[in-house]
C-alpha cells in the first residue's frame, strides 16, 4: 500500500478512532484467563523445543506475529509458515518472502489444507533438523501463532501425513478446528516419526495482552484473530471498506477480466443490471466451513457479484472527495446502504447493518472478494 493509500485508510479510520478501538472504547485488551495461562505454558515449553514453526496469516504477515514471543523464537531454530496463501496477493507475497529471507528468517507460504503444501513443509523441517536428528533420540517441534491463523488445520494435516507414514499412529487424537479465535486451550503433543521420535506440540493461539495500535488491531480483527464481538462487526466492516476504497479495488473489479460482471453498466446514468443468469457457481476450492458461518454456500456467487456491482457503482457515482475525511465517511455510509440492498437485507436499522457487516466480512475472509495483503509492503 502506497503512502497516499495509507493516508486514505487513516482518514477512513478517524471515526473509528474517535469511538475507540473496541466496542467499549479505547485500546483493545482482550486477554482471557485461559490465554494468560497458555502464554505461560508456551514460554515454559519453548525452553525445551528443538524447533519452532511460527504460523502467521498471509494477509497480515507482520501484524500476525506475536511480538512478545519474538525474542525467544529468534533464539531457537525456527521457521515462519505463512498460512492461507490462497487468500493473499501472490505478487506481494513474493516480496514478503524475499523480505523474511533477507532478514535471515526462513519462511514458507502454505495452504494448511493442502497435503502437498504441508508435505513440503515437513520435508523442510526434517532438513533443518538433520543435524539434531543424528545426535538426539527425541526431538520436539512446537507450532505457535496468534489465534485463527490455521495452526489446528496444519496440525490435522500433519497428523494425516504422519498416520500414512506410520499406521500405528492412526488412532491418535486430531486437532479440533474451531472458527472462534482463542478456543484451543490445551497444549497437546503428537508423535509424527520414529527413530528418532519427533513430537509436534500444538499450542493455543495467544495475543499480546494489549494492542494500542488501532490499525494493527483492526487488521487482526479483519483477519479473524480477534473475536468480532470484541471490536464490533460494524467497525471491522467500515475498516474493510476504507481499505478497498483507498486501493481503488471496486474499479479493479470493474476492469478485471477474471470477474464475471457483465451486468455492470459503466456510465453513471445507465441503469445497473443485477441480472445473474449467466453466472455459474465458482467450482474452485470450497471455502472452509469455519469461514462460511453466516452464508449458505449456494448464495455466494450471487452475493459476490452484487456486492462488487454495488461498491463500484456507489464509488463511481460519489460526488465528494474520498480524500476528505468527512466525505470518506459519507462514502462509506452510502456503501453500507448499497451493501444492504445487494445482500437483500430487507430491514433498516442496526440489526440490518449488523447482518450486512457479517455477510460482507465473510465474503472477504473466505477469499471471495479477491486476494489481499493488509500489511504495508515490506521495505525493499
Amino acid at each position: 500500500m502506497g503512502l497516499r493509500s495509507k493516508g486514505l485508510v487513516k482518514k477512513g479510520m478517524m471515526g473509528l478512532g474517535e469511538m475507540g478501538f473496541n466496542t467499549g472504547g479505547g485500546a483493545i485488551n482482550w486477554f482471557p484467563g485461559h490465554m494468560a495461562a497458555a502464554t505461560r505454558a508456551i514460554r515454559d515449553r519453548l525452553k525445551f523445543a528443538d524447533f519452532v514453526i511460527e504460523v502467521r496469516d498471509a494477509r497480515i504477515p507482520m501484524s500476525s506475529a506475536n511480538q512478545d514471543f519474538q525474542p525467544q523464537l529468534r533464539a531457537k531454530h525456527s521457521f515462519i509458515v505463512i498460512n492461507k496463501k490462497d487468500l493473499a496477493n501472490p505478487n506481494i507475497m513474493q516480496k514478503w518472502t524475499r523480505f523474511f529471507e533477507s532478514s535471515k528468517q526462513d519462511c514458507l507460504p502454505i495452504n494448511a489444507h493442502s497435503r502437498s503444501s504441508v508435505s513440503k513443509l515437513l520435508e523442510l523441517v526434517e532438513y533443518k533438523l538433520k543435524e539434531a536428528i543424528s545426535r538426539e533420540p527425541t526431538l520436539l517441534v512446537m507450532v505457535a501463532g496468534v489465534p485463527n491463523v490455521g495452526k489446528s488445520a496444519l496440525i490435522s494435516n500433519i497428523h494425516r501425513i504422519a498416520s500414512s507414514r506410520f499406521p500405528v499412529q492412526g488412532k491418535m487424537k486430531r486437532a479440533t478446528v474451531d472458527p472462534l479465535p482463542g478456543v484451543t486451550q490445551d497444549i497437546a503433543g503428537f508423535k509424527i516419526a520414529h527413530q528418532p521420535s519427533i513430537y509436534v506440540l500444538d499450542t493455543p493461539g495467544v495475543l499480546v495482552p494489549s494492542i494500542p495500535d488501532i490499525e494493527m488491531g483492526l487488521k487482526l480483527a479483519l483477519a479473524g484473530s480477534i473475536k468480532d464481538s470484541v471490536v464490533g462487526e460494524d467497525r471491522i466492516a467500515q475498516y474493510l471498506l476504507a481499505v478497498l476504497n483507498s486501493r481503488g479495488t471496486p474499479f479493479h473489479w470493474k476492469n478485471s477480466k477474471n470477474r464475471r460482471m457483465k451486468g455492470i453498466q459503466y456510465e453513471a446514468e445507465d441503469k445497473i443490471d443485477y441480472s445473474l443468469k449467466n453466472h455459474r457457481p465458482n467450482r474452485r476450492k470450497v471455502p472452509n466451513k469455519s469461514d462460511m458461518s453466516y452464508i449458505e454456500l449456494t448464495e455466494i456467487t450471487d452475493m459476490v457479484t452484487e456486492v462488487q456491482i454495488a461498491l463500484y457503482s456507489t464509488e463511481s457515482e460519489f460526488n465528494g472527495n474520498p480524500e476528505d475525511e468527512g466525505d470518506s465517511e459519507m462514502l462509506i455510509e452510502q456503501q453500507f446502504e448499497a451493501l444492504q440492498t445487494a445482500l437483500k437485507i430487507p430491514n433498516k436499522g442496526s440489526e440490518a447493518r449488523l447482518m450486512a457487516s457479517k455477510k460482507f466480512l465473510t465474503l472477504f475472509r473466505s477469499g471471495k472478494l479477491g486476494t489481499f495483503i493488509l500489511d504495508d509492503n515490506p521495505p525493499s
